[in-house]
């Protein structure tokens, strides 16, 4: 069997001659990557600019999504986006990291391969160096060696234990409730282990450069403010509140695939949540919590530092906030102020409040915050951006060795697909607005590559002519039915490919297009044409013969002015049909974004299956062009190449050059790569998790919080995570530290459904209310003592309710000279319906003041069913602190603004 077919030998052949590979003139070829240094991230108008900006307060914006992106809470079960992308921005841990198969695959049936001794490798496996690269020939860099051993299974990232959504606790335990069981893929023995995610998780380090994200594009480079899909998404929107009262409306922030991005994973089942948890759920859980509440954050952090609990002789989990605070300060009061909960639904649980404004948005902020934060994070001080260079462009101050590998990145074609500062043609329009100031960066008079604002490029593939998506290529890593790629489709049942709607474009049909600039490609800027004004029949283009309309763009600048013809709809709809079709094909089944190069010393496992544990393996992959000839792999990019194969030193030079490519600020996790204190599965024990019993035990990884100044010690290559590690590594604490006390806010109620009496009376034991009464069979009838005229201690003649409000500074009874100074008047203008429900309570009861929610009830619920005893029996009493004092009136404030009728 061979790795590669006869056609990788024609391609290395073919390029040899195009491009005089083997030549002195080769030391000249194509383009040269540049420095990031000074470039800017592009721009997201409305974010915080202009006359509306969404963001008021920029740097709050950034300290929340630094905190929403450590914090274990955005998890159902104790995972955070961090848990992902801790290292470098991409994930090395090494247990309980194997998935069956890629994502949406032919055969989803499919189980763990043995291992390449033949043994058994599954959930918890704990991986070690012997088990990559996942595609094994006699000789690895031949392409025509015999294939001994290859898998289709994904190093990737073990998230949550998944279980249908109950609930979330705004207050307490930070693990959501769900129904919860052991996995059947997932499992060791009997016991359920987290899931793993289908592909391997790319660093968030300069993602924001990215036009689109994830491996496929998915996350669309417009963010609609409540999903991934952009424009896709009909339902899409966020609630303003406007003079007229709030509404839902349509957002659409251009370079905002970060935002769309951080929305995927949070509502994910594999990744982080429970299935079916909303984002106004988790905006409920964590709305009124301290940020990284259970997470120790350092007192110099170069974000989180001015709002963190530490000093610098004590680490102190949480910050000095709530998360409700950050966002009133970070965003536009039009987007949280309204006070109406019944607008915006409730959550799926029967009685339960309807959400607020402030819940009903809490994707907005997510995900803007996100991104914020995530645009902090570029990589652009590694010795390749310091290094001055010479005439011909070659950084002098690199190592001999990396100057060397530095043209062979060049010679083998590696810059083609790798080009401009960012190492990724996914970059479209930082690259694209480079090109008029460094056109080097992108080609010379030798070989140029086409960089424009175009979505969509043709190219020539193993197939032949193809369009591709531009920024995303095949390079022959897995079978395309081990996972479709950029072939796949959104839930809407769209393409995720761009292609593949220009197709639908070009055939006149313009509904098949969904998303912007794709109907705007200008074909003049192809590398290879789809229709030529020339008379004759072609199989790689439409001519005259098929019928040929010019393109209606302007076709001045033109890359291929002699293409800047299109084929007649009617023309490129009989192609399209045609079960010969040669003109009308795209290159998107098995096309995976093109990663950045920068980092990726320390970025392994690599490919979207990270089936490679070494850059050496990188090498040797490129080397003998691939593991496999699908249609779409990219011809003249990835090809056998003569002289690696020979060379060793070659190889090591190669490696050499991308190894410059490392900033020690990443290395060193200096600010901006610092981060707060991370708890990180990482794999199971053989006993029972508190979660449920027929799940596992997690083990965990501890990542110290790491101030502004960095770590001592480097972050490792995963290869060497791998040897010091040995399939095992973790450390001796539990996955949920003990919580910061939640903050003296009294702005921050805890909502509650409606028509609950017992939750009101919870609420107000939490406030340091005592009430007392005989329970009356008929309902109790409204106090007029609520009305705004008169004193709330003035009981109602005409109903046997009375209102008492007592407080005391330590548990048991208050005596009566205590209860009669602390009795204090309710608010003037309590509605009725509140003070229906403050009934006396028929046993003495005794609460401490670090209570639950939870408890608080369970103990009205007894008193309640308790037998009616005499008037004279004590009332119950709560110890309160003086800041719970503080916050009495203010809760009650709170409990007297609902307009839902309240009964014990």
């Amino acid at each position: 069997m061979r790795a590669a077919s006869w056609r990788s030998w024609i391609a290395a052949a073919c390029a040899a001659t195009l491009f005089g590979v083997g030549t002195v003139a080769r030391a000249h070829f194509g383009p040269y990557p540049i420095s990031l240094q000074g470039v800017p991230a592009p721009p997201v108008p409305g974010l915080t600019d202009g006359p509306d900006p969404i963001v008021v307060d920029e740097a709050k914006a950034i300290a929340l999504g630094k905190a929403l992106f450590w914090d274990v809470g955005v998890g159902s079960d104790g995972v955070a986006c961090a848990t992902c992308h801790f290292h470098a921005g991409a994930d090395a841990r090494v247990k309980n990291q194997l998935a069956p198969i890629g994502k949406d695959p032919a055969d989803p049936g499919a189980g763990f391969d043995p291992d390449p001794q033949g043994g058994a490798r599954g959930a918890n496996h704990g991986l070690a160096r012997a088990d990559f690269p996942f595609h094994r020939t006699d000789d690895p860099m031949n392409p025509l060696g015999q294939v001994l051993w290859t898998s289709d299974d994904v190093v990737s990232s073990s998230g949550s234990f998944g279980g249908a959504f109950e609930a979330v606790a705004a207050r307490g335990s930070l693990v959501d409730a769900c129904a919860r069981a052991a996995d059947p893929v997932f499992h060791a023995g009997s016991l359920g282990t987290r899931r793993v995610e289908p592909r391997n998780a790319p660093t968030v380090v300069n993602a924001v450069f990215n036009f689109r994200n994830l491996w496929d594009g998915a996350a669309n480079n417009v963010f609609n403010g409540s999903s991934a899909w952009g424009d896709r998404d009909p339902d899409a929107g966020v609630w303003v509140r406007t003079p007229e009262g709030v509404e839902k409306q349509r957002l659409r922030l251009e370079n905002a695939s970060l935002a769309s991005q951080a929305l995927a994973p949070p509502q994910n089942d594999v990744e982080m949540s429970c299935n079916a948890r909303r984002f106004a759920d988790l905006g409920r859980k964590l709305a009124c919590r301290r940020p990284l509440e259970t997470q120790n954050v350092a007192f110099d952090d170069g974000v989180l530092g001015p709002l963190s609990r530490s000093t610098p002789w004590e680490a102190r989990p949480g910050l000095d906030t709530t998360y409700q605070a950050l966002i009133r300060e970070a965003f536009a009061a039009k987007y949280w102020s309204s006070e109406e909960r019944s607008a915006f639904g409730a959550p799926a649980a029967p009685g339960a409040a309807a959400y607020s404004q402030l819940e009903a948005n809490f994707a907005l902020f997510f995900a803007l915050s996100i991104q914020l934060y995530e645009s902090t994070l570029v990589s652009d001080d590694a010795p390749f951006d310091r290094s001055a260079r010479d005439d011909a462009g070659v950084p002098i101050d690199l190592s001999p060795a990396a100057q060397r590998g530095f043209t062979l990145f060049r010679t083998a074609h590696c810059g083609l697909c790798h080009i401009g500062p960012l190492f990724t043609p996914a970059a479209i329009v930082t690259n694209a607005d480079l090109v008029a100031s460094n056109p080097e960066a992108f080609g010379n008079e030798t070989f140029t590559v086409p960089t424009t604002r175009n979505v969509v490029g043709r190219t020539s593939v193993v197939a032949g002519p193809a369009l591709v998506d531009t920024g995303f290529a095949s390079n022959g890593v897995t079978r395309d039915e081990w996972d479709r790629g950029l072939g796949g489709v959104d839930p809407f049942g769209n393409p995720l490919s761009f292609a593949e709607q220009y197709l639908q474009w070009l055939a006149g049909n313009p509904a098949g297009v969904v998303d912007p600039g794709v109907d705007a490609v200008r074909p003049c800027d192809f590398e290879v044409p789809i229709a030529r004004d020339v008379a004759g029949a072609r199989t790689s283009y439409f001519t005259q013969v098929e019928g040929v309309v010019p393109q209606a763009q302007d076709t001045t600048g033109c890359f291929l002015p002699t293409g800047a013809w299109l084929p007649a709809p009617a023309a490129a709809a009989a192609e399209l049909a045609s079960p010969t079709n040669t003109k009308m094909r795209s290159a998107s089944v098995g096309s995976f974004k093109i990663p950045t190069l920068r980092n990726v010393e320390l970025t392994g496992p690599y490919m979207h299956n990270g089936g490679m544990a070494t850059l050496d393996e990188v090498v040797e992959f490129y080397t003998r062009g691939g593991n496999f000839d699908p249609g779409a792999k990219h011809f003249g990019t990835v090809f056998p190449q003569v002289e690696l194969r020979h060379s060793a030193s070659a190889r090591a030079d190669l490696v050499a050059f991308l190894t410059s490519l490392t900033d020690e600020r990443v290395r060193f996790e200096r600010a901006p790569f610092d981060h707060p204190e991370l708890r990180v599965p990482h794999g199971h024990a053989a006993s029972s998790s508190p979660f449920a019993p027929d799940l596992a035990a997690d083990e965990v990884l501890w990542i110290p919080a790491v101030g502004a100044g960095g770590r001592s010690e480097p972050l490792l290559p995963f290869d060497a995570v791998l040897d010091a590690c040995n399939g095992g590594c973790s450390d001796a604490v539990p996955l949920f530290a003990a919580a910061a006390p939640p903050p003296d806010d009294p702005a921050c109620p805890v909502p509650e459904p409606p028509g609950a009496g017992l939750a009101a009376l919870a609420a107000l034991f939490g406030a340091g209310y005592r009430r007392r009464a005989k329970i009356e069979r008929r309902p109790l009838r409204p106090l007029r003592s609520c009305s705004p005229r008169e004193s709330s201690t003035t009981p109602d003649p005409s109903s046997r309710s009375r209102v008492v409000l007592e407080t005391s500074t330590s548990p048991g009874p208050a005596s009566a000279a205590t209860r009669a100074a602390a009795a204090t008047p309710m608010p003037r203008g309590c509605p009725p319906t509140i003070c229906t429900s403050l009934v006396w309570m028929p046993t003495r009861t005794r609460i401490p003041s670090s209570a639950t929610a939870g408890s608080m009830r369970a103990a009205a619920r007894t008193a309640f069913a308790a037998p009616s005893k005499s008037a004279r029996n004590p009332s119950p009493v709560v110890a309160i602190s003086r800041p719970q004092k503080r916050s009495i009136a203010a809760r009650i404030r709170t409990l007297c603004s609902w307009s839902t009728r309240v009964q014990a």
